[in-house]
């Protein structure tokens, strides 16, 4: 007989069974009546891109070798395309929006490059301009939103080109040697800055007979030179609108952002000439009040004050800071930098802080200046001292100095996400140093074909400085690419020749 009180008792395993499947069923009903989330995994994407940037540098291996144009990427600092450009470039633009330059070549010609890293000498296309006497008297490229313009200071004109590549459109008459352009993209005028020193004819200069082109680089504040004059040039007639009077020995140029200042540097003055655009003429003006009633002071131009026991101040390079309205200018033959309040008011009147200026002394010539976006700091180009001073725009005093290769006459800065980079280029190094300037160490070098000639960059930041949409040819006013002390100081010994890159193994 069996136990039927025993657990594994054969009269209970069926009970057991039916247990165990209504307690499933009861399991299986319960779950079914719960909401029952549904999840998705969420994908992290990452900080957004970064847009792209790059620095573009035109060298020159030698004169019977064409020049090379070399993309580097910025976030790595790599060499992303090399081409090869004209013969012996001597200038360099670009435009803007940093997707086009131009160089201006040894041969008459131009060279017309769109700027990527798929850049290859088959996307290189060139534009035929004359000779004369075999000097190529075109001293400057600007690039405007327009076209693109040569300045000829044999015939004292500017040739307009336009197309792709950029043709010959006509000829447009200024003052006697122009030596500079400066307008803003989309603006209503330009402004071409002439010297009215005769460029290629012997003058006399403090009793010696020099070539006009290079006078305002062997003696800029001679008293028998004349002052200088800016010709506005209306974008949409090609016409020359007015005739303003700068100072002595004008070199540069540059705008505010919003079309409404234009700074013309005179070396040969010490001073900075400030014209109104918005009244196409000088920025002085009879006092009066503005709406508020307050007051309105105009300043026709800024004085650069010498310092560290100089004569002189010497200015040949600005930036503009949209950050900060401020103008800061490299003064070469002073040592120092000048930063200046260029602010306006609300009304587009000169502000009551306009012209407040601080002078910061640098290293020995310094030659061009570069401000990062933000308006925190500057870097100084100090030719003869193969350095780069770091200048805090808030205490306005050099925070660090660094050695650089070569005698530096460019420095260029882009700052494209925590930090930036400033890229330096000397005329006799094959060598651009590289900044970092979360640190403001020499983050690396990295070795182009030939001597630097210049160095421009492609960025987003660009919108908020001065986009250095002209070249600067060494002469007439601009630093030669040897410092100083490489010449003899008689006057006579400096000629358009050897200040201008004609022959880069020459230095």
């Amino acid at each position: 007989m069996s136990d039927t009180t025993h657990p594994f008792s054969p009269l209970k395993r069926p009970l057991a069974k039916l247990s165990l499947v209504a307690a499933a069923a009861l399991f299986l009903a319960a779950c079914g009546s719960n909401y029952r989330p549904v999840t998705y995994p969420i994908v992290t994407s990452g900080p957004a891109q970064l847009p792209s940037a790059y620095a573009f540098v035109v060298s020159a291996p030698s004169t019977s070798v064409l020049g090379i144009g070399t993309v580097i990427d910025y976030s790595g600092d790599v060499v992303m395309a090399t081409s090869p450009l004209g013969p012996t470039p001597v200038g360099f633009a670009m435009n803007s929006g940093g997707s086009l330059a131009w160089t201006l070549n040894g041969d008459g010609t131009i060279a017309n490059i769109p700027v990527s890293t798929n850049l290859q000498q088959k996307n290189v296309q060139f534009s035929t301009l004359s000779l004369y006497s075999g000097i190529d008297p075109r001293v400057n490229l600007f690039s405007g939103s327009v076209g693109l313009y040569a300045l000829d200071v044999n015939t004292n004109q500017v040739d307009v080109l336009t197309g792709a590549p950029d043709a010959f459109k006509l000829v447009v008459p200024v003052d006697e040697s122009p030596v500079t352009m400066e307008g803003v993209s989309l603006a209503q005028r330009y402004y071409t800055v002439s010297q009215n020193i005769p460029y290629l004819s012997n003058i006399t200069l403090d009793g010696n007979s020099v070539q006009g082109g290079v006078a305002c680089n062997i003696d800029p504040y001679s008293p028998s030179l004349p002052a200088g004059t800016a010709d506005g040039i209306e974008t949409t007639t090609y016409s020359v609108s007015s005739h303003i009077p700068v100072g002595v020995c004008p070199d540069y140029a540059v705008g505010s952002l919003d079309g409404q200042r234009v700074f013309v540097l005179n070396r040969g003055s010490d001073s900075v000439s400030v014209i109104n655009s918005e009244i196409n003429a000088i920025d002085s003006c009879a006092p009066f009040n503005n709406q508020n009633g307050q007051p309105v002071t105009c300043h026709p131009s800024l004085p650069l004050t010498p310092t560290n026991g100089l004569p002189h101040a010497g200015p040949v390079y600005a930036e503009y800071n949209q950050a900060t309205q401020q103008l800061v200018v490299a003064n070469y033959d002073g040592d120092t930098v000048s930063i200046i309040d260029v602010s306006l008011d609300e009304y587009g009147n000169d502000s009551p802080t306009f012209g407040t200026t601080y002078t910061v002394p640098v290293g020995h010539n310094p030659a061009s200046v570069t401000v990062l976006a933000d308006g925190s700091r500057a870097y100084v180009a100090n030719q003869s001292d193969g350095t780069v001073s770091i200048i805090n725009m808030i205490s306005h005093t050099v925070e660090k100095t660094l050695a650089v290769n070569g005698h530096p006459r460019t420095v260029a800065s882009i700052q494209n996400s925590l930090y930036g980079k400033v890229y330096v280029v000397s005329p006799d190094s094959p060598y651009v140093t590289i900044i970092r300037t979360d640190q403001d160490i020499v983050g690396t070098s990295i070795l182009v074909s030939g001597n630097a000639l210049d160095v421009r960059v492609t960025s987003p930041d660009t919108a908020s400085n001065n986009p250095n949409t002209v070249s600067r040819i060494p002469g007439a006013g601009q630093p030669c690419n040897l410092p100083p002390a490489d010449f003899t100081s008689t006057g006579a010994a400096i000629t358009i020749q050897n200040c201008r890159l004609q022959d880069p193994t020459q230095l």
